[in-house]
C-alpha cells in the first residue's frame, strides 16, 4: 500500500472561520459531504431491498438510518457557519447522483459490494479532505465517516458468497473495478466543479490545501486502499 504523502503546511485552526473565503469553502465542502450521507440514507435503504432475509434488512436499515444521523449533524454544522444546508448541497447533486445511478446493483451480492468498497471509497477521499480543515470541523467529519460495522457485515456477507460460488468472484471483481472508477472520476468532478470548493482544497501559494503531487498521491493511496480491500476478500482488484 502506498505511504501517505506527508507535507508541511500550516494547519488551520478556529481562528480561520473568521475569514469568508475559508467558510464558504468548508459550507461547500460540508454541503457535499452532507448530500453524499443523504443520498447514502436514501440508496442504502432501497437496496435493503435486495437483502434475502429480514434480518439481512434490519442490519441494513440500521446503517441507513446512521447515514441520516450524519446528515443531520453536517447540516446542523452548516448552519452554525451561517450557511443554508440545502443551498450548500444543490451544486453537487448531480455528480452525487451520477455516481450512484452508474453503481446501481443488480442483486445482493452487488448491493453489499457497493457498501463494502463503494462507500469505503468515497469516505477514504472525504477522510482525506478532513485534514484541510478546522479541528472541530475535522472532528465532525470523522465522526460521520466512522463505519460502525457496516463493511465487517458486508466482507463477512461476501466471503460466503464467494466461497460458496466460485462464479460469484469473478462477477464482483468487475463490479469492483467498476466501483473504483466510477468513484475516483466523481471525485474529481466535485472537486473540480465549485470555486469555493477549489479555493479550500487547492493550494494557491499559501500552504493550504494540496499541490499537484498531493492529488496525485492522495488518490493513489485511495487506489491502494481499495485494491486491499478487494484483495482482503481474495478479489483482483
Amino acid at each position: 500500500m502506498s505511504e501517505r504523502h506527508e507535507v508541511t503546511r500550516p494547519q488551520r485552526t478556529e481562528a480561520d472561520l473568521a475569514d469568508p473565503a475559508y467558510r464558504q469553502g468548508l459550507v461547500a465542502l460540508l454541503g457535499v459531504l452532507a448530500y453524499g450521507e443523504l443520498v447514502g440514507f436514501l440508496t442504502i435503504a432501497q437496496e435493503a431491498g435486495f437483502a434475502p432475509s429480514s434480518r439481512d434488512k434490519v442490519t441494513l436499515a440500521r446503517v441507513a438510518s446512521q447515514e441520516f444521523g450524519h446528515y443531520e449533524r453536517l447540516a446542523a454544522r452548516i448552519e452554525e457557519l451561517g450557511g443554508d444546508s440545502h443551498q450548500a448541497m444543490a451544486p453537487f447533486t448531480r455528480a452525487v447522483d451520477d455516481w450512484h445511478r452508474r453503481a446501481t446493483p443488480t442483486d445482493w451480492s452487488e448491493a453489499l459490494m457497493k457498501v463494502y468498497a463503494g462507500h469505503s471509497i468515497a469516505n477514504d477521499f472525504y477522510r482525506e479532505m478532513s485534514d484541510l480543515v478546522d479541528p472541530d470541523t475535522r472532528r465532525l467529519m470523522r465522526d460521520a465517516l466512522e463505519d460502525s460495522g457496516r463493511v465487517e457485515f458486508a466482507a463477512g456477507e461476501l466471503r460466503r458468497m464467494i466461497a460458496a460460488d466460485d462464479k460469484v468472484a469473478g462477477r464482483l471483481a468487475l463490479w469492483g473495478r467498476r466501483l473504483i472508477g466510477e468513484a475516483l472520476s466523481q471525485a474529481q468532478r466535485v472537486a473540480a466543479d465549485n470555486d469555493d470548493l477549489i479555493a479550500l482544497l487547492v493550494d494557491d501559494g499559501s500552504g493550504y490545501g494540496l499541490d499537484l503531487g498531493g492529488w496525485m498521491h492522495m488518490f493513489t493511496r485511495l487506489t491502494d486502499a481499495h485494491t486491499a480491500r478487494m484483495e482482503a476478500l481474495g478479489l483482483s482488484a
